[in-house]
């Protein structure tokens, strides 16, 4: 698909009809899908090894650590060599890791440091594919089409996130001790986990993004830390990341649901697998909602007011104790959030000069890792102190205090109107000149 078609046909351009671009999210469906049942089989089974809030967060600090040590050079990585081999090689890693937790679940291994030395090793495999993945996107569509593509690559991998954790909770449940009892509970959703990655290695090796400018120079201390000065040095980029992270690292209750299913919710593995679904639910129809609204102008205003109504939600779920109630304010925080995922995607890799992406997109790896898997930490780390109601109910006031300073901080965030290449790098010039960092 040319990359520079007319103006006038723009309009009429189908994003899936770029068989890469296809092909990379079919792969990515699969391989999500498979990830978050087997994250769902992870959680129920260290909780139930354990019993403990703080074993649970240990889970995704596992995941979150490898990240802090190779997020620099998996970013240079990520711009001087093949980001497509990178992938592959990266997801490999991940496979013989599941399959690693697929052989103590059928074995019964009850030793959960086992567990947390198999997840650091998918985790480091993550901190490499992370960048390449990202940084790969813009050479699989057209570049008047980007933003379509992060909206609905942000769709795919809510729909995953919607039925991943059912199908881990179904696959958990299924009643197979008679049968093959070895199967019976995690040893089911791994093996799943398994075939979707085969899949995913698969479809990406026939994909042939277009050739972008590679970063030359070698490995150094100077070119590594290249990311990372630009991205502190364009506020409007700075801005967008840490406001996700620290409302995120302070608002999430994934690591938590475990809890919240079967203590105070009383509702089981199934429960489990129906509570992760509901924020990927709740995103994936604002997604659709915005490939046919996108948004157009006051970008930047409205990202700060659904992170704020991301507080609001994860509080109402951190007080209810009704399943229905608990269910609407996860669909409601799953779909604040997208609103964020859109504008900080498009903000990353349009406001990013292509040679730079890799680095750039490590950095956010690096943001997103915090607020994701180290917030898991940070909430069992919270709930062992405070109890699960209380550290989701304070994580949320937390995230509205940080959107009310972000506001304050970050005002050229604020003014972000177009999601548009011409219109963010002109910003990131503009506001660079005018407002430097420190």
């Amino acid at each position: 698909m040319a990359a520079d078609s007319s103006s006038a046909a723009e309009p009429k351009f189908n994003i899936f009809s770029s068989p890469d671009f296809a092909r990379y999210q079919l792969a990515r469906l699969g391989v999500i899908l498979g990830a978050e049942a087997q994250s769902v089989a992870v959680a129920w089974q260290v909780y139930q090894i354990t019993h403990s809030a703080l074993n649970l967060g240990m889970t995704g600090l596992m995941l979150f650590l490898p990240g802090i040590f190779f997020v620099l050079p998996a970013g240079h990585a990520a711009d001087r060599y093949n980001r497509k081999s990178i992938i592959l090689a990266c997801y490999a890693v991940q496979t013989v890791c599941s399959f690693a937790l697929f052989l103590m679940a059928y074995h019964g291994t009850r030793n959960v440091h086992a567990i947390y030395a198999v997840l650091f090793c998918i985790g480091a495999g993550r901190a490499f594919s992370g960048p390449a993945s990202a940084a790969i996107l813009p050479s699989l569509v057209p570049k008047g089409e980007f933003v379509k593509a992060v909206t609905w690559g942000a769709a795919v991998f809510q729909i995953a996130n919607i039925m991943g954790p059912a199908v881990g909770g179904i696959l958990f449940t299924l009643p197979l001790e008679r049968v093959a009892p070895r199967w019976n509970g995690a040893p089911i959703a791994y093996a799943f986990t398994l075939l979707m990655l085969c899949a995913f290695l698969i479809l990406v090796s026939t994909i042939h993004p277009q050739r972008e400018v590679s970063e030359k120079k070698g490995f150094s201390v100077n070119t590594m830390l290249e990311g990372l000065r630009y991205v502190f040095g364009t506020k409007i980029l700075l801005g967008s990341i840490s406001l996700d992270m620290f409302a995120v690292l302070l608002g999430g209750a994934t690591s938590l649901m475990p809890i919240f299913a079967q203590d105070i919710l009383h509702a089981g593995p199934r429960g489990l697998g129906l509570l992760r679904a509901m924020p990927a639910l709740g995103a994936l129809c604002m997604s659709l909602a915005l490939t046919k609204y996108p948004l157009k102008r006051n970008a930047g205003s409205k990202m700060l007011v659904c992170v704020a109504i991301y507080g609001v939600a994860t509080v109402v779920f951190g007080l209810s104790k009704s399943v229905p109630l608990s269910l609407i304010a996860l669909i409601i925080i799953g779909a604040s959030d997208n609103i964020s995922v859109v504008v900080r995607g498009s903000i990353l890799q349009l406001a990013t000069p292509p040679e730079k992406r890799g680095r750039v997109s490590a950095i956010n790896w690096l943001f997103l890792g915090t607020s994701n898997e180290f917030g898991e930490f940070e909430s069992g780390l919270m709930a062992q102190w405070l109890g699960a109601v209380r550290a989701v109910v304070v994580g949320g006031v937390g995230s509205l205090m940080v959107t009310g300073a972000w506001a304050i901080f970050f005002p050229r965030l604020r003014r972000v109107d177009q999601l548009t290449e011409e219109s963010l790098q002109e910003a990131n010039r503009t506001y660079s000149a005018a407002e430097p960092i420190g």
